[in-house]
């Protein structure tokens, strides 16, 4: 589990295909989640494995492991068991990444619930994979996350904690509320804690004596064509093995203290950052509950990290600060940027700028536990702003056309994967699962090319998605919205290009017969009831959507027609 850097001489194509496999060294580590730990703690249990500048927290590793084992065993006094299903909704915090591994200590299964998600998507979420257990947070930014729950469930006020019976949210029985304050009908975080001071390790154990590495672990929300999230199930193999890889692909090794400003609901934060670590004895120091670029340059100063991770807009972000200078930032080396491409410029200053000469690019999907393509930490700059690096270990890739045949490299089409990180399929959902995952190979929806020397580029998406800011937008999604409003007829939602964000959501929106609809009536709708990032910039009332002869919307049209009613006006 050290931090050797994985350098491989030849991941060239395959017999003059765009297809590559990875090392098949180092081996796979056939371990849990907990056996991970245990071992990490063993070894390393002295040094710092959690540092939340913000909560004035700081654990050693031996530490982190015992109030793993706390909140483990309150869990199990509240009647959590292996297979169990338990949502976490919260920013980044200790109180989840504590529920990260103390879920997984008992088996039972960890749901990453959005922080932005509002109340139309966590009913839907809890529902669909039946959340018997769910830990909040009290609120994050505008999100009044108890509100929006009574809202969901008005029995919890009334209800003794544990023993929550509510219509709208069957599957739920129990709520653990994060902070200072128990609402009422929860279960205060610190009194479950307390509550497992009384079980012994050996019982947790014994439990895990019975959990496999195959076991499901993780349930992570994506989206897709059918325009509802989907639950994108998880393996300890898969996520144990994805965040050493990806580690070790930066070289990250015991002394090493990672910065983590992305988000604990997303693999980058929980795979490829905090898991990563542990892999490695490396420390995750967290700056804040959101990110902040100057209480994140603060933290890497104080806390003297070694590596960051973020999309480009937080890079271009902390490049911003005024007086970037007066921050200490010699001790970085690494990291990653991940999520969109990277400008040319914005790398070399980050390189120059940050002392981050050794940041890497990496690519994949939540369904592929998360990457599969990686920069090395010594590729030309070129190539980490043009491609997003080569092949991981014990993972296979192919581009292949409309036909399913392979490509030959330079030639775009549809990037598959295969290998020990795809996903065991999605929750409740064999239909979804079997059209994305066809003899092994997992349907990335990507367009790319793999060149010669094996380096792959994304070039487009085969689905309508829709890349805001780093946050993946699903046209699909956001249009069943739409469809709840009693006054919208017909949806369509595309994206567009922005300088700043990538892309920004539109919406064109069809009446229905004698409603007066307004485009700011739209708006706010989605504001109250989705996620921000979904909420369209743009909408527009309309009489009729452009269709083709069959039926099917045009989005193209609409697109290009909207591009061009927002261009500035010609001065000339």
């Amino acid at each position: 589990m050290g931090g050797k850097d994985i350098k491989v001489a030849d991941r060239t194509p395959i017999e003059g295909m765009a297809h590559v496999r990875g090392p098949s060294a180092p081996p796979l580590l056939e371990l849990t989640i907990p056996e991970l730990l245990a071992g990490t703690a063993a070894e390393h249990g002295h040094r710092e494995a959690a540092i939340f500048h913000a909560e004035g927290v700081r654990w050693t590793y031996a530490e982190f492991a015992r109030r793993v084992d706390r909140l483990a065993g309150g869990l199990l006094r509240l009647g959590v068991r292996k297979g169990d299903r338990v949502g976490i909704w919260s920013p980044n915090n200790s109180a989840w990444l504590l529920t990260q591994f103390a879920t997984a200590r008992i088996g039972a299964i960890l749901v990453c619930v959005n922080p932005a998600y509002r109340p139309y998507e966590l009913e839907y979420a809890l529902n669909k994979v039946g959340c018997s257990t769910l830990i909040t947070a009290p609120r994050f930014k505008t999100s009044d996350y108890v509100a929006m729950l009574n809202e969901l469930a008005p029995e919890l006020a009334t209800s003794e904690p544990g023993e929550l019976s509510a219509a709208g949210l069957p599957e739920l029985k129990r709520v653990v509320a994060i902070g200072g304050t128990t609402p009422a009908g929860m279960f205060g975080f610190d009194a479950v804690c307390g509550m497992g001071d009384d079980t012994a390790q050996a019982d947790l154990d014994q439990i895990g004596a019975g959990i496999r590495n195959t076991d499901p672990i993780n349930i992570q929300f994506t989206s897709g064509t059918t325009g509802r999230p989907k639950g994108a199930c998880l393996s300890h193999r898969n996520i144990v093995n994805n965040a050493a890889n990806v580690t070790s692909t930066l070289g990250l090794g015991a002394d090493d203290r990672l910065c983590i400003p992305v988000p604990f609901y997303h693999c980058f934060g929980m795979v490829m950052g905090t898991l990563g670590c542990v892999t490695k004895g490396a420390a995750m120091v967290v700056p804040g509950e959101g990110f902040d670029p100057e209480e994140t340059l603060a933290t890497i100063s104080a806390e003297r990290c070694t590596a960051l991770y973020g999309v480009p807009t937080m890079f271009v972000a902390e490049l911003g600060v005024p007086d970037l200078d007066r921050y200490d930032l010699s001790h970085l080396r690494t990291g990653i940027m991940a999520g969109a491409s990277c400008p040319i410029e914005v790398m070399k200053q980050v390189q120059s700028k940050m002392n981050m000469e050794q940041v890497t690019i990496a690519y994949g999907m939540t369904e592929t536990s998360p990457v599969s393509f990686q920069s090395d930490t010594d590729d030309p700059i070129d190539k980490r702003v043009s491609t997003v690096g080569r092949i991981h270990p014990h993972v296979e890739c192919k581009v292949i056309d409309a036909d399913g045949r392979t490509v030959q490299p330079g030639v775009q089409g549809e990037l598959l994967t295969r290998g020990y990180s795809v996903m065991q399929g999605y929750w409740d959902d064999d239909d979804r699962t079997a059209e994305v995952l066809i003899d092994g190979w997992m349907h990335t929806g990507d367009l790319a090319t793999i060149d010669a020397e094996g380096y792959c580029r994304i070039t487009g998406r085969v689905k309508d998605m829709i890349l805001r800011g780093g946050e993946n937008v699903y046209p699909s999604e956001v249009e069943a919205f739409l469809y709840t409003h009693p006054d919208i007829a017909q949806a369509q939602v595309f994206g567009i290009p922005d300088p700043h964000l990538g892309e920004l959501v539109c919406a064109w929106v069809v009446p229905r017969a004698g409603a007066m609809l307004s485009e700011e009536d739209v708006g706010a709708y989605c504001r109250q009831s989705i996620a921000h990032f979904k909420v369209p910039a743009h909408v527009r009332i309309k009489d009729t959507l452009p269709m083709t002869v069959t039926g099917k919307p045009q989005k193209f049209i609409m697109r290009q027609q909207m591009v061009e009613e927002l261009e500035p006006a010609d001065p000339g």
